[in-house]
């Protein structure tokens, strides 16, 4: 299977993190997976919690899973589970909180997905932040989700 091209952006400001976010929104489906990476402070919540508005069309509270490690949310056509795995200890933790499910039958926004390990979703998209200069680096693998990855470019020429 032919790899999707993948796609690097700078995004100056918290509002062009939201715009990137607004591009993928229409285009996801249940069962599609975006691993959210990069250090704390990068940026990954801002993006889940652009992507959950925008997808269920209102100012919803978007609170952080930090502390709740799961949270999820009732849109048109799917549910949306965002989750932050960062004080888990390993992959059966996933299973407890019903992850591996929700992988098939939901959207799913991962944070620290490295606690996934062998239950990371093969067909996922990886999102990677990393602060730099005055804004974020957003370096995106679309593994072979082609079509895909042409729709959130083309949304985010045709929206800058």
């Amino acid at each position: 299977m032919d790899r999707a091209q993948d796609f690097s952006i700078f995004l100056k400001s918290e509002d062009e993190t939201d715009r990137l976010a607004r591009c993928f929104a229409p285009f996801l489906r249940h069962g599609d997976t975006i691993l959210l990476e990069g250090p704390i402070g990068a940026g990954k919540t801002h993006f889940a919690r652009a992507l959950v508005r925008s997808r269920l069309g209102q100012a919803e509270d978007v609170p952080s899973p930090t502390f709740t490690l799961v949270q999820t949310y009732t849109a048109p056509g799917t549910e949306i589970w965002h989750a932050d795995l960062y004080r888990l200890t390993g992959p059966d933790d996933v299973i407890e909180l019903g992850l591996d499910e929700a992988f098939n039958s939901a959207i799913c926004l991962i944070e620290w997905p490295d606690r996934l390990g062998p239950l990371t979703p093969k067909n996922a998209i990886r999102l990677s932040l990393t602060a730099r200069d005055s804004g974020r680096q957003a370096d995106i693998s679309f593994g072979t989700r082609t079509a895909l990855c042409a729709q959130v470019q083309a949304a985010w020429n045709d929206n800058g």
